[in-house]
């Protein structure tokens, strides 16, 4: 790439999206997230959405900003083997360039309202293009080593009594932790690139925003959920007691069973 002439670019928008965390990012976009594509003030920005509300999807094209460094080879969550990263989706690109479509909910001034998204928060947008059917959609294209069906089984996830009482408890207070745990944990119970997996004690934990998962795995590809943990350490929960963002992992720490 060293040959190459750069090019420069600006942003043209920021995304507002629930994912602040890439290990939180769905491996397909998912259509219950909604979030915004916040545009800045380029010149003729006014101008340049103009009509872009009649169309039902757009692309977004964006940068891996958080990506890291170029992969050749990647391991994607669904193969067993390292793919050539150019056949995959992987954001460690030659240049990380990303593209989404997403459907336009609506536009509010300068605020692009869209759903199912799978963008970090914070993405900056290089381009908008407006997706059309007939030309950006090809039913019958092969889909390469993906036409594999489930390349990777997935797992199943058993909760033991003692993390469905806590998971329970914490649905009741709007924490719900089991699709993203199950969601986590289907492609198995390994350390990944985009999961936060590592070996605590005499099993495995994963990590899922504040809150730390305990499991064990089976040979029947099915892994047993232990436990559920806060994420902060007992200092960190009592050192400022006024902090009301910490209020639900006390009162977690002191329920009863």
């Amino acid at each position: 790439m060293t040959d190459r002439p750069p090019f420069t670019f600006a942003a043209i928008g920021i995304v507002r999206s629930p994912y602040a965390d890439k290990a939180l990012l769905p491996r397909q976009p998912d259509p219950a997230i909604a979030g915004t594509v916040e545009l800045l003030p380029f010149p003729g920005v006014d101008d340049a959405i103009s009509d872009l509300a009649s169309f039902t999807r757009i692309w977004l094209v964006f940068v891996f900003d958080r990506a890291g460094h170029y992969r050749p080879r990647v391991q994607p969550p669904r193969s067993d083997v390292r793919r050539g990263v150019l056949a995959t989706r992987s954001p460690h690109r030659p240049n990380p360039i990303g593209l989404s479509a997403v459907e336009l909910l609506r536009v509010e001034g300068r605020v692009l309202h869209v759903a199912g998204l799978d963008i970090l928060d914070g993405t900056p947008v290089l381009d908008i293009k407006p997706y059309i059917p007939y030309a950006d959609a090809f039913p019958e294209a092969g889909s390469g080593w993906l036409d594999a069906r489930d390349p990777i089984p997935p797992w199943t996830c058993a909760w033991s009594p003692a993390a469905e009482e806590a998971r329970a408890w914490l649905e009741t207070r709007g924490v719900d932790l089991r699709e993203p745990i199950e969601r986590l944990l289907a492609l198995g119970p390994t350390p990944h690139a985009y999961r936060r997996i590592r070996k605590h004690q005499d099993h495995m934990r994963v990590a899922y925003k504040e809150w730390r998962v305990d499991f064990e795995a089976g040979d029947d590809r099915t892994i047993r959920i232990l436990a559920i943990h806060t994420g902060y350490r007992p200092a960190q929960l009592h050192a400022d007691p006024s902090r009301e963002d910490l209020a639900l992992h006390r009162a977690f720490c002191r329920r009863e069973p």
